[in-house]
């Protein structure tokens, strides 16, 4: 005979079981957190609009902004604060120089246009200033040669010319009525053209972001950001520092994806593993120059000849070019900051290519990611005598441009650059880093796993420092990869 459960205890179950429930029910559990990026985007500023408070009439560029400075009186002091207005970052410490450097347009080398320095005549047509030329006592102090129209007029009416100077034929009084907030065609005029033309600096900026689709870049195609939504600004000072032209960049200073995301946004914990050693760029900008190509390559040593010219491949004043376009990235380790950049006057590499900049960062340091990067590739002049990257006058009064005489475009700018010519050059190939942060995919356009993980991935693992793929050997941080070198 089977015995009876007592009531008493059958109660006692059923209690136990009532408090059970809705401990079960509510006890915390580890929930992904929600990706809310709109609560982070800053509000938009609201316009005055200006049509009936600019009176004029204006003969020149000062003239508006001094009238802007009527009810603007801090603007041009904060502009004359920053690297817009410099093309100077303040001056670093370097390992291979005895006294503090600085980088930046003003003073440095590149490798497409090579020199802003002695060329003022065309390169401050991209400055925010009026009538830079070719001297060293250009007024930095004087507010007047601010230029507020750059960043606020519209840009169907305003356009500057040379040495920065309003271009012949616009109509101040209109440009000065069309102020507004800064969009993507102020911005783009000066970044999408960067280098000379269009995408020849950047393999993600160029015009096709003036009026994007979602496919080209997802926040300013389908939600129509504009640049400052990330590039936020206060008192003038923009955020987002351009490496090319820094050492070391403070974070505070720069534009980051956890702006407005959080740090593990994926409902899938496998990709956000990721997260730790991987950007978001490098998934979610597979390729770049998705619609304009971008230049790849200059040969400044084909200048001058006459042959046929076509803007793509070749110009008789700026040599043989390479465009490209859907390509993908270089990928290496970055920190945010340079691990080195050419100064002027630094010798170039004895073997291999020189390069001008090179990220900071490698398998071993906790605080960078692989990020992808546009290279540019140049062949251009230096002193065979004195083993330095040598900067020729190219516009402006008897400039290479005029006479395609190299040894007198070296000579004209021994004063301007303040390094002795030898009277003997050559060309020397040289590599520049592009960090890659526009042209952003949605994520079901982004990197799948195979992308990288497979046979033909497109990253090389052991150029990064791993033994090979991390999805057998395991990432940096574990057991197999603690003791992998770079």
């Amino acid at each position: 005979m089977k015995k009876k459960i007592p009531t008493w205890l059958i109660g006692l179950g059923l209690t136990l079981l009532v408090i059970a429930i809705p401990v079960i029910i509510f006890w915390p559990r580890q929930v992904q957190a929600q990706d809310t990026p709109r609560a982070f985007m800053p509000a938009r500023q609201v316009h005055t609009p200006h049509t009936d408070l600019m009176r004029g009439p204006y003969e020149t560029g000062q003239q508006v902004t001094q009238a802007c400075l009527e009810c603007h009186p801090e603007a041009a002091g904060q502009i004359m604060q920053t690297t817009h207005w410099t093309w100077e970052s303040e001056p670093f410490e370097v390992a291979w120089r005895d006294e503090p450097v600085t980088i930046g347009k003003a003073n440095q080398i590149n490798n497409f246009c090579i020199s802003a320095q002695g060329n003022q005549r065309q390169c401050m047509t991209c400055h925010i200033g009026y009538g830079w030329e070719e001297r060293a006592d250009y007024d930095f102090s004087n507010q007047l040669n601010v230029d507020c129209l750059a960043c606020h007029a519209d840009m169907n009416v305003y356009y500057k010319g040379q040495y920065g100077e309003p271009a012949e034929g616009v109509d101040l009084l209109a440009a000065a009525k069309s102020v507004r907030n800064p969009t993507r065609d102020n911005c783009g005029a000066c970044h999408f053209d960067g280098g000379g033309g269009n995408g020849v600096k950047h393999g993600d900026l160029d015009e096709s972001l003036y009026f994007p689709s979602e496919n080209l870049d997802v926040h300013m195609g389908r939600a129509d950001f504009l640049c400052t939504d990330c590039h936020r600004t206060k008192d003038h000072v923009i955020r987002g520092r351009m490496v090319a032209d820094n050492m070391v960049i403070d974070p505070q200073e720069q534009v980051a994806c956890t702006d407005c995301h959080i740090e593990q946004p994926h409902s899938d914990q496998r990709i956000n593993a990721h997260v730790q050693s991987v950007a978001c760029q490098t998934c979610h900008i597979p390729s770049m120059a998705l619609k304009d190509p971008t230049k790849t390559y200059w040969d400044w040593s084909t200048a001058g000849q006459d042959i046929a010219e076509d803007h793509y491949t070749y110009l008789k004043i700026k040599g043989t070019f390479i465009y490209e376009r859907k390509f993908l990235p270089t990928y290496t380790w970055f920190n945010g900051n340079l691990e080195y950049r050419y100064i002027l006057g630094d010798p170039i590499a004895e073997n291999g290519p020189t390069y001008i900049n090179l990220p900071a960062g490698d398998i071993k340091d906790p605080s960078a990611k692989i990020f992808p990067f546009k290279i540019h590739v140049a062949n251009q002049p230096y002193d065979t005598g004195y083993n330095y990257i040598l900067a020729p006058i190219t516009a402006g009064v008897d400039g290479y441009w005029t006479h395609f005489d190299w040894d007198r475009a070296f000579r004209l700018a021994e004063e301007v650059m303040g390094l002795a010519y030898s009277g003997q050059y050559g060309f020397t190939e040289t590599w520049m880093y592009w960090p890659t942060t526009h042209m952003v995919q949605s994520k079901d356009k982004s990197l799948q796993c195979e992308a990288c993980h497979s046979a033909e991935g497109r990253l090389d693992w052991q150029a990064l420092g791993y033994p090979g793929d991390p999805l057998n050997w395991g990432g940096r941080f574990g057991k197999s990869s603690t003791s992998v070198q770079k």
